[in-house]
């Protein structure tokens, strides 16, 4: 909580100013339209990427910034977008999630298609995995793609899927074989424009208002065998393999709320009055205020651990998981006491609090439920 954290260097503190700058001018000014509208604008996409803070891991050579893999920076990134309430313009989504399949698995070719528009904002990316019957299962997709020998001939319908409006390219997870169960998984490529690719509704949601989320379907959509990405029927594997950083990116989200809803409700009790004092005097929210600033420290101290294992390459899909359930249940708690700290004004929706309350509740949810990272973990304990 603004103190010297040891796994940052120089230059990962001097892209945190670049962040916080940008949100400030290009996100600040526009976050109360783009929550009434449901999305932002695109124009904030290509301002990220002449700010650099698109694929800065990209190599060069495909207009990146040849930084390479340090997710330092990817921390950094998230971490100002949350603690300045720049989450609902998805950067995290495009960077932590999306960009490493591209750069891993993404042939000469395809990444000379791909990684310009990716790193200069042209080109917004989505993954769609979820269904209307099929979530943390991923066996239970239902999407399939046919291989017509020049192409693949793709039906299915996602749901729950970030930039889905915004989108124009989205990995597709696809069921290619389907006698071969999770052996029988791929990844196709759908940009924007293929014929029968639809988009359905921009969801409501509680919260992160301003990030659209939608319905997509898919009927009959020819993908040029060119689209597919990684190794045909490998798909699962590829998934497992990618999703320990977005883990570890909600877990570093979840951290950062949790150290901003500390210190809002820690400013409210110095100020706020009742019967004559601050209520932070009370000696009952005197020791709420003690054990969530405990609690955040603990939580730092574990996700800055976890960052520098994901740096050296030793954080595993078990790592991941703890980090993930741990920090955001953890974080819904402090969250909930603030609220609670903050009285009736945590319940108005002008006040942030309120506002973190809803947008953070999805962090126990996607990138997989708290009971599927336990399922992982025990599953790891022999149980």
């Amino acid at each position: 909580m603004g103190r010297p954290r040891a796994i940052f260097d120089t230059e990962h503190e001097d892209f945190r100013k670049i962040v916080a700058e940008f949100v400030a001018r290009e996100i600040a000014p526009h976050a109360e339209q783009w929550d009434a509208d449901g999305i932002v604008s695109r124009e904030v996409w290509r301002a990220a990427g002449q700010q650099g803070l698109l694929g800065w891991f990209v190599a060069e050579e495909y207009g990146g910034g040849g930084v390479g893999d340090d997710f330092r920076y990817n921390a950094v990134l998230t971490e100002e977008l949350t603690r300045l309430g720049g989450s609902g313009v998805a950067l995290s989504l495009h960077n932590d999630v999306i960009g490493p399949y591209l750069v891993r698995l993404a042939d000469d070719e395809q990444k000379q298609r791909w990684l310009p528009g990716f790193c200069s904002g042209e080109l917004i990316t989505a993954i769609a995995m979820t269904e209307p019957g099929a979530g943390s299962d991923l066996n239970g997709i239902a999407t399939r793609a046919e291989d017509r020998g020049d192409h693949w001939l793709l039906n299915g319908q996602k749901t729950f899927i970030s930039n889905g409006i915004l989108s124009d390219l989205i990995i597709v997870v696809a069921r290619t074989d389907p006698d071969a169960g999770h052996k029988g998984i791929s990844l196709l490529v759908v940009e924007r424009g293929m014929s029968g690719f639809e988009r359905g509704r921009n969801l409501a949601k509680m919260g992160q208002h301003a990030q659209d989320t939608a319905e997509l379907f898919f009927t009959d959509v020819v993908v040029p065998k060119e689209n597919l990405l990684g190794t045909p029927n490998r798909g699962f594997a590829h998934l497992m393999e990618n999703l320990p950083s977005e883990r570890l990116a909600i877990a570093v989200a979840a951290a950062s709320a949790a150290e901003k809803a500390f210190a809002l409700a820690l400013e409210h009790a110095r100020t706020r009055q009742a019967f004559g004092r601050p209520i932070g005097a009370f000696q009952h929210n005197r020791f709420v205020l003690a054990e969530l600033a405990t609690e955040v420290d603990v939580m730092r101290t574990y996700v800055d651990h976890c960052i520098a294992r994901m740096v050296e390459g030793t954080l595993d899909a078990v790592g991941a998981a703890k980090a993930k359930w741990w920090t955001t249940e953890l974080t819904q708690k402090i969250i909930n006491a603030a609220v609670q700290l903050h009285g009736g004004y945590g319940y108005m929706s002008e006040y942030e609090i309120s506002r973190m309350y809803t947008d953070t509740r999805v962090h126990t949810i996607y990138g997989g439920t708290t009971e599927i990272m336990k399922e992982i973990i025990g599953r790891s304990l022999g149980i």
